[in-house]
């Protein structure tokens, strides 16, 4: 049964509404920026399971079933594929030091989450959109890629015309009022940023249980 419910959460990934996603993991994941903080939010209208079985007492998961759901809810949240996630995978597991940091490092330094996390756009989804169309420079370089890994010395700034575009109009009046992330610089008034340091686990919130991702790949 946990496979069939793994190929079917990944339908699910790919053909639900965002909503949806957050409903199907019983938590807010914060997929539609500004909306998720007030009443229509899916979560504080409908908090059950999406499907005609939605409302009844959820089943208890198996191991393998809570590792997939933390696997779900950290794909919903970065916005990641799941070849993605699992080439993350392969790429720490190599590494030394502690993998659970080394995995959130590799979702936390994609190019569409520091957009997000420098406060630039209002949610990740917003973020991929900005950086695909071609908005963002890196050491003024356009870059196009949103899965593209931020180094140490890389500046990132919004292109001089988009500066003047709809996306981010009253963007320097917004970041007045917007906490950045302690492992992120940003210069408010050239709208530039770039890495101050590593990030590190203790700089997040609640993520999702990483070690049941990495125990879910080891498999």
């Amino acid at each position: 049964m946990d496979v069939v419910r793994a190929k079917q959460e990944e339908y699910n990934n790919m053909t639900e509404p965002r909503c949806k996603k957050c409903r199907r993991v019983g938590e807010k994941l914060f997929l539609k920026g500004e909306r998720c903080f007030g009443q229509k939010c899916a979560m504080v209208r409908r908090a059950y399971i999406p499907g005609d079985h939605g409302k009844a007492r959820p089943r208890r998961l198996s191991e393998y079933g809570l590792q997939l759901k933390e696997k779900q809810k950290v794909r919903y949240t970065y916005g990641i594929s799941e070849s993605h996630l699992k080439r993350y995978f392969k790429e720490i597991i190599k590494l030394k030091g502690n993998k659970e940091e080394l995995l959130v490092q590799k979702m936390e330094k994609r190019l569409d989450n520091i957009i997000f996390r420098l406060g630039w756009t209002a949610s990740r989804r917003l973020a991929r959109q900005v950086v695909s169309h071609g908005h963002i420079l890196i050491n003024n370089k356009k870059v196009d890629i949103p899965s593209y890994q931020v180094r140490d010395k890389d500046v990132i700034k919004i292109k001089e015309k988009s500066k003047k575009s709809l996306l981010f109009k009253d963007l320097k009046t917004i970041l007045k009022k917007k906490e950045i992330s302690e492992w992120l610089s940003l210069d408010r008034e050239k709208l530039e940023g770039k890495l101050s340091r590593q990030p590190k686990l203790s700089d997040f919130g609640k993520i999702g249980e990483i070690n049941m991702i990495i125990e879910y790949y080891s498999r």
